[in-house]
């Protein structure tokens, strides 16, 4: 049996807000029960170069975002990175949620050969649709959310493997 696309992708992602959700969720009710300000863990980060919280969130929401369009041939989207609460990044999440609902099967199966480029300054990316999903997109959609997962873990919130796989 093989696996399409779309449930390669778009579940995969649904998964990882669902994650992402209940960690912020759970780091916000800490924050408050703990009398913590909430910056402390907004803006936590392991090591001084790695990227704090938030940035960790929208990274992750923008993978999401780029996982989508990119593979139906639309331009990688230019979200704007203006949050500062927890309240904000739960809302950035929803908004995810919601893009991604626009993406059924019917456009994501199909796209293994589709040709991708990224471009960054300086830099051009070529994938085919299979090795952007599996290669760049997804690593990186679970990379940033597992580092949302350490950082917090690290600063006290009491997060599991549960909450990483959103099974809890």
């Amino acid at each position: 049996m093989s696996v399409s696309m779309y449930d390669a992708s778009v579940p995969q992602y649904n998964r990882a807000l669902k994650a992402l959700k209940g960690i912020l969720e759970k780091a916000e009710a800490h924050a408050t029960a703990k009398k913590i300000d909430a910056n402390a863990l907004l803006l936590a980060r392991l090591y001084p170069d790695m990227f704090h919280t938030i940035a960790q969130v929208q990274t992750a929401t923008n993978m999401v975002h780029w996982g989508c369009a990119l593979l139906v041939g639309l331009e990688r989207p230019q979200l704007p990175s203006t949050e500062a609460t927890f309240a904000d990044l739960q809302t950035r999440i929803a908004n995810t949620v919601e893009y991604v609902k626009g993406f059924g099967p019917d456009r994501i199966n199909g796209t293994e050969a589709k040709a991708v480029q990224l471009k960054f300054p300086g830099r051009t990316m070529d994938f085919t649709g299979h090795s952007f999903l599996f290669e760049f997109i997804l690593p990186n959609v679970y990379f940033h959310t597992a580092m949302t997962y350490a950082v917090l873990r690290h600063n006290g919130v009491e997060v599991g493997k549960g909450d990483f796989l959103a099974r809890s």
